[in-house]
């Protein structure tokens, strides 16, 4: 039930007391989460519990079904239900195997959870930071539509907002209409944390280039190369369109088109990595037209064939170093090696989960070419 407090002096609106549910594929980021909506409700003076979250067991039966346990009342909150769809790492037992979570698992999961409230939540917002099956947002000749069809069970489930990152096609917010659709850009935290651990290549705007890996990510990379105040370049590629493997045409050969990159840095801006073939095969064709320092910056890194491709890259000479968020699972392995950076966003997230929650508008915070700009000023 909403209701109005008076803080400090003015009124802050609630939609209802806040509920976090960490499932368990995004237990750590959630726990990350419930402690800097602690330290924002602290520094505004609204009095704070010791944590929002909701404890849950997620049960799994030997065959393969599961369900969900919510640990304590929900009634009236204002819920916000995190699942990173992405995370690999989680088991189950099936049939005396040890079988791990897909996308498909971690997407019924959040429909159980939804089922579990059973209606008695002020409101349900649902914070999928990878946006399940994003991939397969467009139809081309007779194929499913996932992420169209998710969307519309959500909102059939009576889910109110939907909160992503990134979205590989942001077309796909047509197919709920009635349901909120908040797509929420890393840019910012990834553009901050290359100028602070790489101020003197960031700041040496003659000698650096922005690369799209390929054209439908041109529209991201032409947004990185106007805040940072850089020129911009692009690869396309070239596929074979007589054949198909793993549901995809081949890529033949990646074609360049921009600037002379030799005695350049580069940064490569792209949504997300999934085996990482592309990305090495266009720094490897960077290195050989004469690139200097080579970064590649990524809201999802997924490494879905492992981190070998990279750590090669690496011991090369040819990647200096990666940008990833903490949006979606990354081994640990990984995340201590030397070319890769952990780009933490739940101070963000924090942010628009306590603007949600007390009806405030996120306008403000979502804008980040501000704060790239306040960023990118002159010394």
């Amino acid at each position: 039930m909403a209701y109005r407090v008076l803080i400090n002096g003015g009124e802050v609106d609630f939609t209802g007391e806040l509920g976090i549910i960490a499932l368990e594929n995004c237990r750590e980021f959630g726990e990350k989460l419930d402690k800097e909506i602690i330290k924002l409700r602290q520094a505004e003076g609204i009095p704070t519990p010791d944590s929002f979250l909701i404890g849950t067991n997620q049960i799994r039966f030997s065959n393969g079904e599961g369900k969900i346990l919510i640990n304590e009342s929900v009634r009236g909150k204002d819920v916000f239900l995190i699942s990173d769809v992405g995370n690999y790492s989680c088991t189950y037992p099936l049939y005396g195997h040890d079988n791990r979570m897909g996308p498909d698992e971690h997407y019924q999961d959040i429909k159980r959870a939804v089922s579990a409230i059973g209606g008695k939540a002020a409101r349900v917002n649902v914070m999928m930071p990878m946006l399940y099956a994003s991939r397969q947002d467009r139809r081309k000749g007779r194929e499913s539509l996932d992420c169209a069809v998710a969307l519309q069970e959500l909102e059939n489930l009576g889910v109110k907002s939907v909160i992503t990152f990134d979205v590989h096609n942001t077309g796909v917010i047509n197919a709920a209409m009635l349901m909120s659709f908040e797509n929420i850009y890393a840019s910012y935290d990834i553009v901050k944390a290359f100028f602070e651990d790489e101020s003197d290549v960031a700041n040496d705007k003659d000698n650096l280039l922005i690369i799209s890996p390929d054209v439908g990510g041109m529209e991201r990379a032409i947004y990185y190369s106007n805040v940072i105040k850089t020129d911009v370049g692009m690869f396309y590629k070239r596929r074979d369109y007589s054949t198909v493997i793993d549901g995809r045409n081949p890529i033949v050969q990646h074609e360049y088109l921009g600037r002379d990159v030799a005695g350049k840095n580069v940064m490569i801006i792209d949504d997300m990595i999934g085996t990482g073939e592309s990305v090495a095969e266009i720094v490897r064709e960077l290195k050989n037209r004469n690139a200097a320092k080579i970064f590649v910056a990524t809201t999802f890194a997924m490494f879905t064939k492992g981190c070998a491709t990279f750590q090669q890259l690496y011991d090369e000479g040819l990647l200096t170093r990666l940008y990833s968020t903490n949006l979606t699972y990354v081994p640990s392995e990984i995340i201590g090696t030397a070319w890769f950076k952990h780009v933490d966003m739940s101070p963000f997230a924090a942010e628009i989960v306590n603007c949600l929650n007390t009806n405030r508008s996120i306008e403000p915070i979502m804008d980040a070419t501000a704060r790239l700009k306040q960023l990118n000023r002159p010394k």
